[in-house]
């Protein structure tokens, strides 16, 4: 079983590692596990320094895919990829499971008033609500971006736009190339001010 999971697509081995043991994942086991996580990513996933992200009202199969890349060395960060290393498929399935059903705080951040009409247009024109869903919220291994803090998610599109963001499919990457420094600025200025509804 482990070797016909392994020739899987990517996308398909997430999904499936985010399926599996559903006695083991579950958020009550979550919750302790997630203790580690709340210095940096807050109480109940919900972060207050504007470089880390929120992780509540996160999809499942989002977490679990970010932590999978973390542990596998596809993804870098100095201190995700230390606290991942030593995770289990079990571990990550019940710390996405408890994330997941966090309530996402109301955005504290205001988009200015100029960037509404313009950061809704950049989200249809750049295919990012075809991909996060309407109210971009995520879904399946794709985050939800709504609420997310905007410094966090200004530095997550440049990254794509310079190639040095690493992700699963190309997709983000592809995307950003169109993007200028303005429209960066103005969609995690809108971004960050939509409500992350539950």
């Amino acid at each position: 079983m482990i070797a016909r999971m392994l020739r899987r697509p990517l996308p398909a081995l997430l999904a499936a590692l985010a399926m599996a043991g559903p006695a083991l994942a579950g958020p009550q086991e979550g919750a302790a596990k997630a203790q580690a996580c709340a210095a940096c990513h807050g109480p109940e996933g919900n972060s207050t320094n504007p470089a880390i992200p929120s992780l509540s009202a996160q999809p499942k199969q989002f977490i679990v895919s970010a932590l999978y890349q973390f542990r596998e060395g596809k993804r870098k960060n100095e201190q995700m990829t230390p606290m991942a290393a030593g995770l289990s498929n079990a571990d990550m399935n019940d710390l996405a499971a408890y994330f997941a059903m966090q309530k996402a705080p109301a955005p504290q951040h205001k988009t200015k008033p100029e960037n509404i009409d313009p950061g809704k247009r950049l989200t249809a024109q750049h295919n990012c609500i075809a991909c996060h869903a309407g109210n971009l919220m995520g879904q399946q291994h794709i985050p939800r971006i709504a609420g997310q803090h905007e410094a966090y998610l200004r530095e997550q599109l440049r990254g794509f736009k310079a190639s040095t963001r690493a992700e699963m499919d190309g997709v983000m990457t592809s995307a950003a190339q169109a993007l200028s420094e303005k429209d960066i600025e103005v969609l995690a200025d809108y971004l960050a001010g939509l409500p992350a509804a539950n």
